[in-house]
């Protein structure tokens, strides 16, 4: 994940001057991508898939190699194939078709039109997540026509529905077609670098995520006319509930895990001064209060490593202007660590309103998500490639406080890791927003990077 207030190492690179040939083929397997639709509503991602697995086909991958499967209409996933020697288990290069809805009266562009403008690229995708997808097929390309013979089979799949609707990509793979993405380890999105005032601070590598847990709560009432108020008004009730979980947070757990413990350490390291030493403190294991506040007062982002976190995002009461509310209703979303269980989660909601006549509801089944291993092939490669590409510039170990599709591979056993290679201003972050962009340069620097990664991860 993107990190604030670091100490800046190393200077951001020029746009190249004039793309080499395996650049201007990602520039225009990019622009294809961001320019078909792949939204739920309107969108199809087999479009996508079919476009990508022509250039592959054409590129001289095997047509028994490149395959489109859709669980149903506009739903089409593309895995491909480069075989390698088998010497090990394959590496899976996982990115998502699908897009966040756009309107065009929102924007001040076209979402659906790759824009190249003031250094930037403009369109809805480009950062989420269709840079890695065009990367990923431009590389395997380069790949192929380089004779490079790997070690283990590369594999890319260009899924669906990793930000909503009923057919996610790599869920239905993994239970349908596990043969074709079988892998010893995964790079996926997940984290990327970041940038403050035009220097580069840290390039991530995110080996774990919080778990998505949303819960509703509900307030029965005989209700009545609203001529005649009584105390135990459901709103009311509710209000007074939702305003103790506004003043509670849950607790720091005594010891971090790998992930989170290596982030603090490694960031208080390039933070320094007071910040930097609570932060190391953390990492060790100090739990003074005020340690803990300084760190997590610091930026929300700091706070979500810390804590699982749950917040209202949802109201919903009453039936008429002129009547007591009979129910009232809220959704309060939950981010949870990596090992902290929803039981553990859905009583301390309990304990923290309050008020029995307040029901606490799962929205869905709880689905753990537990930490890839910081290995050392993975944070070997990444560490080389960064200093060879950006020297003094840290990689540090992340875990998302976001949601990505790596759920699903590590419930499966597969090793997966978020590094893209991807610097942005940390207060310039538009994925699910309008007028969605990334620094041009930037996007042929993670070419180079997640070239270099690949060749590291499966050289003979």
């Amino acid at each position: 994940m993107l990190l604030s207030g670091l100490v800046l190492h190393g200077t951001s690179a020029a746009q190249p001057a004039a793309l080499a040939p395996h650049q201007t083929l990602l520039r225009q397997i990019y622009q294809e991508l961001v320019e078909i639709n792949t939204t739920d509503s309107a969108g199809d991602t087999t479009q996508a898939a079919e476009a990508m697995a022509r250039r592959l086909t054409a590129a001289g991958l095997a047509a028994a190699d490149v395959q489109v499967l859709a669980p149903a209409p506009r739903k089409g996933n593309l895995v491909a194939r480069l075989r390698g020697t088998g010497a090990k288990r394959p590496l899976l290069l996982l990115a998502h078709l699908d897009v966040v809805e756009a309107r065009r009266e929102d924007w001040s562009v076209d979402p659906f039109k790759l824009l190249e403008q003031d250094g930037y690229f403009y369109g809805r995708g480009t950062a989420d997540d269709k840079a890695m997808a065009a990367i990923f097929v431009a590389n395997l390309i380069r790949l192929r026509a380089e004779g490079f013979v790997p070690d283990r089979d590369v594999i890319v799949a260009l899924t669906a529905d990793e930000e909503g609707g009923p057919h996610n990509g790599v869920k239905w793979l993994l239970a349908r077609h596990r043969e074709l993405i079988d892998a010893d380890l995964a790079i996926n999105e997940g984290a990327g670098g970041a940038i403050l005032k035009g220097r580069y601070g840290a390039n991530g590598v995110q080996a774990s995520e919080k778990i998505y847990q949303s819960y509703r709560l509900e307030v029965k009432d005989r209700g009545g006319h609203s001529s005649l108020p009584v105390p135990g008004n459901a709103i009311y009730r509710l209000a007074a509930g939702l305003t103790r979980l506004a003043q509670v947070e849950f607790p720091v757990p005594a010891s971090l895990d790998d992930v989170n413990r290596a982030f603090f350490d490694r960031t208080g390291a390039s933070i320094g001064g007071p910040l930097g030493e609570a932060m190391r403190g953390v990492a060790q294991g100090v739990r003074d209060p005020a340690v803990i506040a300084r760190v997590a007062g610091a930026s929300p982002a700091f706070n979500a490593r810390l804590r699982t976190t749950c917040v209202p995002t949802r109201l919903d009461a009453g039936h008429a202007d002129n009547a007591l509310p009979q129910t009232a209703r809220a959704v309060v979303n939950c981010r949870v660590l990596p090992g902290e269980s929803e039981a553990f989660v859905r009583q301390t909601l309990v304990t923290t309103l309050a008020d029995d006549r307040i029901e606490v509801t799962p929205a869905a089944p709880f689905f753990p998500s537990p930490a890839s291993p910081l290995s050392p092939d993975i944070m070997t490669a990444a560490e080389k490639v960064t200093g060879e590409l950006w020297p003094g510039v840290p990689v540090i170990p992340s875990m998302g406080t976001g949601a990505t599709d790596s759920k699903y591979l590590r419930a499966a056993g597969i090793r997966a890791y978020g590094t893209s290679g991807i610097f942005r201003t940390v207060d310039d972050i538009r994925e699910h927003g309008r007028d969605e962009r990334i620094p041009v340069r930037t996007l042929y620097e993670s070419q180079e990077y997640l070239y270099r990664l690949v060749k590291a991860l499966a050289s003979p």
